[in-house]
């Protein structure tokens, strides 16, 4: 088994994608242009989570659980502010809108001379917030990026 860091990884923003009401599959992020978001510092999670909706029966005096609605969650992404980036620019741009954003991540997975792991998935920008902290901190930009669709995986490949 072998594991790996979160270093290495990119994230980028690509033009407005509609969210639907079907899975998005890889062949619906082939026509995007990618503009990586530089200085990323924390990528926070994404992936599918499930609501839960309960049942408590009188007779049996049990609780009983089903799977309700699916959330991708919330993903928290954190950089140094660089007024000159232009995937931090088109962070801000996309916050601005209603609009969802198709959004690729890339991970350090890959094998010698292959390529990485890809996550794509569609959100709205829901926040871009600049922190200031303290004195001995780089100033940093946080987003919040409202996943409205599944997480299309696709593995790492060979050269």
């Amino acid at each position: 088994m072998t594991i790996y860091a979160t270093n290495g990884a990119r994230l980028y923003i690509g033009g407005e994608l509609a969210a639907k009401s079907t899975d998005f599959v890889a062949a619906d992020f082939t026509s995007q242009v990618w503009t990586e978001i530089g200085e990323t510092e924390g990528l926070g999670s994404v992936g599918d989570t499930s609501a839960e909706i309960t049942f408590d029966g009188i007779a049996s005096s049990r609780t009983r659980r089903l799977k309700g609605t699916r959330n991708a969650g919330s993903m928290e992404v954190v950089c140094g502010i660089d007024y000159e980036d232009a995937g931090q620019i088109a962070v801000i741009a996309a916050e601005k809108t209603p609009h969802d954003y198709a959004f690729r991540l890339v991970l350090n997975d890959a094998p010698p001379g292959g390529t990485g792991s890809t996550r794509y998935f569609v959100a709205k920008v829901a926040s871009a917030v600049e922190a200031l902290d303290t004195a001995n901190n780089v100033m940093k930009l946080n987003t919040t990026l409202w996943v409205n669709s599944n997480v299309v995986k696709v593995d790492a490949a060979e050269a």
